[in-house]
């Protein structure tokens, strides 16, 4: 017979640092992210607020035989500084959790593994889910045991920090939900206060003022009066979860081949297949060669070095709009 017992000691060999089981539903913040959504704080984030986000407040929608959720947590930490206490100029940098290899294959691996083993005890429906289902994964971690959901939005495990990427699997398996943590920020207001674009208020996310939204999400051109406060974060943002004290103590796995800090002007020089090279398999892809010179531009104008202005003069006289505009605005800064 299956038992949670048994399923997180099978998360835990398949790799998994974290495991829980989680409710079907529905679900309390459903009304919150609602909320959210139609007061326009995705911003150009459609998948969030198209005819999917009502089904988010039941997996039921999903599979209708579901019983129960397992939820499982991949520790994506490294033993390297953070964003806060990088300084060198000529550099930029990348977020942490695109260090290495997608993400979304390596978690859905897992999981298959998982099922895999459970699948010759007992017959059951199911269907995995990594980030990209319609499920409030943060929710359903969060009433899985796994942590709370801290004031940078982030879900934080009491002994093992944020640095972790989530993963479901919904199944017609009745398992016992675990207890829900409580919250332990306190009065603590670090990543509020740390946020270079005031994204945060303790309560929710302002997906429009994020800097993982401008340099990720947002396609074509980034609003001026925020390309300053995005510094020279290339690809995503870890400020909220460097300044976290939870994160203090937490666990870190090695990363082959990161590319954390890459130098500027490097980056700049690189050719269309040359970045499709450097970063085939990882995150950064996803946001294709103009997204990425884009935010080479803003992070040389932000580094305000004088040896940028040749490869930024070169980048103005390029040929794509998006990208001409955002080298003529650090042409600027310098």
């Amino acid at each position: 017979m299956i038992d949670g017992a048994m399923v997180k000691r099978v998360a835990a060999e398949c790799g998994f640092a974290l495991a829980g089981i989680a409710p079907v539903g529905p679900y309390g913040d459903h009304a919150k992210y609602m909320s959210w959504a139609e007061r326009g704080l995705a911003g150009r984030m459609g998948y969030l607020t198209d005819h999917r986000a009502d089904k988010r407040g039941d997996v039921r929608t999903l599979l209708p035989s579901a019983r129960s959720v397992l939820v499982v947590g991949q520790l994506y930490n490294s033993p390297v500084p953070y964003s806060t206490s990088f300084s060198e100029a000529e550099r930029g940098w990348i977020s942490r959790y695109a260090w290495g290899e997608d993400y979304h294959r390596t978690l859905r691996a897992g999981l298959e593994r998982v099922v895999a083993v459970l699948a010759d005890r007992a017959d059951f429906e199911y269907k995995i889910c990594v980030d990209t289902a319609p499920v409030l994964e943060r929710s359903l971690a969060r009433l899985a045991g796994l942590g709370w959901i801290g004031k940078n939005t982030c879900l934080i495990n009491q002994g093992q920090g944020s640095w972790f990427f989530l993963g479901e699997v919904i199944w017609s398996l009745e398992l016992e939900a675990d207890g829900t943590p409580a919250d332990r920020c306190g009065t603590c207001t670090r990543c509020i206060d740390a946020c270079p674009t005031a994204a945060l208020d303790g309560l929710e996310l302002d997906a429009r003022l994020c800097i993982a939204y401008l340099n990720i999400e947002l396609k074509g051109t980034v609003p001026e009066e925020l390309r300053g406060p995005m510094g020279r974060q290339l690809f995503g943002c870890d400020i909220c979860q460097d300044v976290c004290p939870w994160n203090r103590r937490a666990a870190a796995v090695e990363k082959d081949g990161a590319m954390i800090n890459p130098p500027l002007e490097m980056l700049a020089a690189l050719s269309r297949d040359e970045f499709s090279a450097l970063f085939a398999g990882t995150p950064v892809e996803r946001i294709r060669y103009q997204g990425f010179l884009r935010n080479v531009c803003i992070a040389m104008g932000n580094a305000g070095l004088a040896r940028f202005r040749e490869p930024l003069e070169r980048l103005a006289a390029g040929g794509d709009i998006v990208i001409e505009e955002h080298a003529r605005w650090a042409l600027q800064q310098l």
